[in-house]
């Protein structure tokens, strides 16, 4: 089999199976026509731009408005049928491009032209590469002496209020909602007469990362945006932990959290807002985690 008869074949397996899936269900969210997925270099659009929400793959449905209302109110795969006792090839392959996003997310990194567009100062905690971060949770809590001093020079001591962006486990969490989450904050605490100086960006970030700053530069409250370990859902979401006055081997239960910061949860504008309010809060309290009563 030549190359032309090969190519002939896939474009035509792949018609079939997206002619298939409409066929199940016409609010599924593909183009127009299934010839539309293959250009004049025999790729395809991707496959994680399909809404699994409005996705049913259940061929005849005994009740097909009840299926979709219930999948409006999860992302979970519900609905995706079978072709005999296997998940149908949409399925398999959904899966698989998820999985493959997700590893991405955890061994990738911020790139440095976005850190030097939002004005970050970048430092890193002791691991050196993405295999000891994920193998040595302990090094990502910890900095150098040097970088100690560094942190200590570009913040002043003791300041009210401390914002720190960490990569974790998802950097492309940070990449897509850094920038609306950050204006929002800074909005927020603008309100209550708080202002916000330079912002840290800690690489091979660990939560507890924010323990040691706090006792390098004794900061009143601060609030760790990192990113969150992605899942099959979505591998964009990032949290907010914040706490007040923070110190080494501080207790978990003594922060505060706002988790599923994304497009499809809580969207980082809405959630920017929110954590301006806890901080004052925490502010006004002297407290945070379960100590915060609200």
């Amino acid at each position: 089999m030549n190359e032309k008869e090969l190519k002939s074949m896939v474009e035509k397996l792949l018609q079939d199976m997206l002619s298939n899936s409409s066929d199940s269900n016409s609010n599924v969210n593909t183009k127009s026509s299934s010839n539309s997925y293959i250009d004049n270099d025999g790729c395809i659009d991707d496959i994680t731009e399909i809404d699994l929400r409005k996705q049913l793959l259940v061929h005849n449905p005994k009740d097909r408005e009840g299926y979709l209302k219930m999948k409006e109110k999860t992302p979970a795969r519900l609905g995706i049928g079978r072709t005999g006792p296997r998940y149908k090839t949409i399925t398999q392959l959904r899966v698989r491009a998820d999985h493959a996003a997700a590893q991405d997310s955890v061994f990738s990194y911020v790139s440095e032209e976005f850190i030097k567009e939002n004005n970050l100062i970048a430092v890193e905690t002791l691991c050196k590469n993405k295999d000891e971060y994920i193998t040595r949770p302990d090094l990502g809590r910890k900095f150098s002496d040097e970088t100690i001093k560094l942190i200590k020079s570009k913040f002043s001591n003791n300041p009210k209020v401390m914002l720190v962006v960490g990569d974790g486990l998802s950097s492309a969490a940070i990449e897509a909602n850094l920038k609306d989450i950050v204006p929002s904050i800074k909005q927020g605490l603008k309100m209550f007469g708080i202002e916000i100086g330079d912002i840290l960006f800690v690489k091979h970030c660990r939560v507890a990362a924010m323990d040691a700053l706090g006792d390098a530069t004794n900061a009143e409250v601060i609030c760790l945006l990192v990113g969150e370990r992605p899942g099959l859902v979505t591998a964009e979401s990032m949290s907010a932990y914040i706490a007040y006055k923070p110190y080494n081997n501080m207790p978990e239960a003594k922060r505060t959290v706002i988790s599923n910061i994304h497009r499809g949860g809580t969207p980082p504008v809405e959630a920017g807002a929110h954590i301006a309010e806890l901080i004052k809060t925490m502010l006004d309290k002297k407290a945070s985690g379960i100590d915060l009563k609200i």
